[in-house]
């Protein structure tokens, strides 16, 4: 009697689905926004936060695992978890949300890092990449079924939760997705969502062979977006007012030392759970990919838990150690050209212990020197003699060596080298 009762709701919403996509894209569009329900005031019991313990990280990905195979995405794992290789990178964080304690809804942001992103095998990001900022693939978004039917009170809260994240401390400018096609239109109409390409990718492996959609959202012209077009509306449902002006107590946001742009939480223990005694994902990769896995996690400890090389290619040996790191900090540059002092404004995204990169919106000579002054995090602040050594490209970033190195940029560089979790710094 249940099977003939869950056929008949399936073949209901299946008529329905069938009946709406009659009409017309604005009147879908215009509907869709009316079901907005975003609570101003979350029940306190909901709690957001990263997923920093091997507890957490294994709830978000039963739940994910569940989700994906009632949807076809994935066929039943023997772990009964969906674990990819971007989980296993310090580049990808999973946010999770909590109710009463209990994991109820998951979703993962994955940085650019040595893989690139799981949507590039199927659509082409050159023309994302040709614009200005850092790119984000929102992915592994996941709600517990006891919570898909009350209106968005998991979705919205965790939604808002990765919007301030990525603009807040990803450092994120430009969001993609890939979706199944029956879902695309609501990003398209509540986020304004651009399409990738116009065509569904009939498969998409890694959604098990699923038909896809590609679509991008850039960040701060989406705020616009959202003020000129929800800036009115009632409190529950202004998206422009939830996502950018509200503080929800809810959000439990990281607490960083450093301008850092990453929230790593694997230790060597916790990699070595989920990636070779939970699931296969490091037996199954082939010698690059373990290569750039020893090019990440190059600390002594990592050793016993990542996967040796099984062939006899050694060209990877050749691959720069990844000792340099993702940062956001504000700074100044005071340098002489043609005799006058300037004070250029510019942003170090990127430090080693010789030397940063940085943005700059104006240009700076190359082969200038000068003195930078670098907030590397709210009480840390290093003064340093500086030769600018290049310039990448038609841009606006700079390369930049340090003539002497002291203390407050020294601690900040062995911290980073040798913490594994972003707790520790």
């Amino acid at each position: 009697m249940q099977i003939k009762q869950a056929s008949l709701r399936k073949r209901m919403h299946q008529g329905l689905r069938t009946v709406f996509s009659w009409l017309p894209r604005d009147v879908r569009f215009s509907i869709f926004r009316e079901m907005i329900d975003c609570d101003p005031a979350p029940d306190p019991r909901l709690e957001l936060k990263v997923a920093e313990t091997q507890q957490d990280l294994e709830d978000c990905f039963r739940i994910l695992h569940d989700a994906y195979v009632a949807s076809g995405f994935m066929k039943p794992s023997p772990s009964s978890l969906r674990v990819t290789i971007y989980h296993a990178l310090p580049t990808t964080t999973t946010l999770c949300a909590k109710y009463d304690g209990r994991v109820v809804g998951t979703m993962s942001m994955i940085r650019e890092g040595v893989f690139g992103f799981p949507l590039q095998s199927a659509f082409d990001l050159t023309d994302v990449r040709a614009r200005q900022g850092q790119i984000a693939e929102i992915s592994a978004l996941a709600v517990h079924p006891d919570f898909r039917k009350t209106g968005g009170a998991i979705l919205f809260p965790l939604m808002k939760f990765m919007y301030e994240y990525c603009t807040r401390y990803f450092d994120t400018r430009h969001l993609v997705i890939a979706v199944n096609p029956n879902k695309i239109e609501l990003y398209e109409s509540l986020l304004f969502f651009e399409r990738l390409q116009e065509s569904v990718v009939d498969r998409y492996d890694f959604a098990n062979g699923a038909p896809a959609v590609g679509a991008t959202l850039d960040l701060p012209v989406a705020k616009e977006i959202f003020r000129r077009v929800y800036g009115r509306r009632k409190p529950r449902k202004n998206l422009h007012d939830y996502f950018v002006n509200l503080r929800l107590p809810n959000i439990r946001l990281p607490h960083r030392r450093y301008f850092t742009t990453n929230d790593p939480v694997l230790t060597p223990a916790t990699l070595d759970y989920f990636f070779n005694q939970r699931t296969d994902v490091f037996r199954e990769l082939d010698d690059r990919k373990r290569a750039l896995l020893w090019s990440i996690y190059d600390q002594p400890e990592f050793r016993t838990v990542l996967p040796m090389l099984v062939g006899t290619d050694e060209s990877w040996q050749s691959m720069r150690r990844h000792q340099r790191f993702s940062l956001r900090c504000p700074a100044e540059l005071q340098i002489k050209t043609d005799g006058d002092e300037r004070l250029v404004v510019i942003t170090v995204i990127e430090i080693s212990l010789s030397g940063f990169q940085a943005q700059s919106q104006l240009d700076i000579p190359v082969g200038s020197h000068g003195i930078a002054r670098v907030e590397l995090g709210a009480e840390d602040r290093a003064t340093l003699p500086v030769t600018v050594t290049r310039r990448h490209g038609h841009g606006q970033f700079y390369g930049f060596r340090l003539e002497e190195v002291n203390d407050v940029w020294r601690n900040c560089v062995s911290a980073l080298e040798t913490s594994h979790v972003a707790t520790e710094l």
